[in-house]
């Protein structure tokens, strides 16, 4: 590809991620690029077109799942690339208003395995969503502050005790400084007043802090992204660019995009991988096109999906901690993963699946294995394996500071990883 057109594609992945704070605005961003390409949004509430064809999403809370169906039979298999949208970062609880030591504060607590100390000393932003009274009803507002009015402060090197740093405790020390005085103010008075909602209207909350820099190229040649939230809109964002150049190559198998919440704290809810959410999709799209229970199961049976997370590229100033026989280079391609306690859901023949359609993109591809003694994170690939019964393969790009308040990639990576994606889920890229 191009060093341009490269360079142009990298540039689009920082402009999506600075539109996308939280993951509710990681589903409007998608959102809003689907409408563009005809794509028609359906409730889950409601009945769904009869003819069970062309181009629809579903978004609950911040999840989102976007499918293009031709005029095949019920029967159709599946080619499903799975991402999240949430990161590791620091929320707001729900009594954020604090004093201490003639400075007001707004109570954060971690979510997700948020690197802790990179949130420290930053202008930090804030986002989310408020759920307000609409007359009788619950309704919702986005919210996007991008103001630096929150700061986790460091302590000075001089009041520590051995001057090597101090342990953060998640509980007294990532709380943030918003102003000085005694007399606490209203945090969610003051949210509310910026997204003009009367602040007796508001009932519930979901906010969190963002990393105010701008995402950019970076490096002696500008070969390096550098941004928040890579883990995992970088899937996100390649996902969608797969996706969307799958839809228009016409073949045997419904492309589907299915990116959820909650990845980060383990994907137990209502929107979260271990949710209904896929499964009753992919039922409806089958009754939608006139099958029935044995067409939707058999459908499933020929599917494959492809869970996509960043992966670890090989640390320079680390490289012990790295398995020393499975070396990940940035700018060196997209990253099959395997674990042999199933961390992640890769076998053989989601392996042969990817490696096939890494071919056919003409991409390199690299294979990740973590350290036998360091305990390895997860996907959503096993959860979504066991809740459809399709054969998973968990895939990557790789970077360096993963869960850190900034993350790094190759520039190269960001196209490399849209096609390897986008020829899995054509036709030619899966056989079952």
């Amino acid at each position: 590809m191009p060093v341009s057109t490269t360079a142009a594609t990298a540039a689009g992945l920082c402009a999506f991620i600075d539109a996308s704070p939280s993951p509710f605005h990681v589903c409007r961003t998608v959102a809003a690029e689907l409408d563009a390409r005809g794509f028609t949004r359906l409730a889950e509430s409601q009945t769904w077109p009869s003819d069970g064809t062309g181009r629809h999403y579903v978004v609950r809370g911040g999840s989102l799942v976007a499918w293009a169906a031709g005029d095949t039979a019920g029967a159709t298999p599946f080619r499903v690339v799975g991402a999240h949208t949430d990161s590791p970062n620091l929320r707001v609880k729900q009594h954020p208003d604090l004093t201490s030591a003639g400075w007001q504060l707004v109570g954060l607590e971690p979510y997700g395995g948020a690197w802790l100390n990179s949130w420290l000393d930053r202008e930090l932003g804030v986002s989310g969503r408020l759920s307000v009274r609409d007359g009788n009803a619950v309704g919702e507002r986005l919210v996007r502050i991008d103001e630096p009015i929150l700061r986790v402060p460091q302590l000075a090197i001089h009041l520590s005790e051995d001057r090597r740093g101090v342990t953060l405790d998640p509980q007294r020390h990532v709380n943030a400084v918003w102003g000085a005085g005694y007399e606490a103010a209203s945090f969610i008075d003051f949210v509310a007043d910026r997204v003009e909602v009367d602040p007796e209207d508001v009932l519930g909350w979901e906010l969190m802090t963002h990393d105010l820099t701008p995402s950019r190229l970076i490096g002696r040649d500008q070969d390096l992204v550098s941004a928040p939230r890579l883990d995992n809109q970088g899937t996100c964002f390649a996902g969608l660019q797969a996706f969307l150049a799958a839809i228009d190559t016409p073949g045997a198998a419904i492309p589907v995009l299915a990116m959820f919440d909650h990845e980060e704290v383990g994907s137990q809810s209502d929107r979260g991988a271990q949710s209904d959410l896929l499964p009753t999709v992919l039922e409806r799209i089958v009754l939608a096109r006139g099958g029935g229970r044995a067409d939707y199961l058999a459908a499933l049976a020929g599917s494959v999906c492809a869970s996509g997370d960043m992966a670890h590229a090989t640390h320079p100033n680390y490289p012990e901690r790295h398995e020393p026989a499975h070396r990940i280079e940035v700018n060196g391609g997209p990253v099959l993963k395997v674990n042999q306690n199933l961390r992640y859901a890769t076998d053989a023949t989601g392996a042969g699946a990817f490696a096939l359609a890494c071919a056919q993109a003409a991409v390199p591809l690299q294979r990740y294995v973590h350290r036998a003694d360091l305990p390895c994170g997860s996907t959503i690939g096993p959860m979504t394996a066991a809740r459809t019964g399709m054969p998973t393969v968990d895939v990557g790009a790789p970077q360096l500071a993963m869960h850190s308040a900034r993350e790094l990639m190759g520039v190269f990576d960001v196209p490399a990883y849209a096609a390897a994606l986008a020829a899995f889920l054509t036709p030619e890229a899966i056989g079952r």
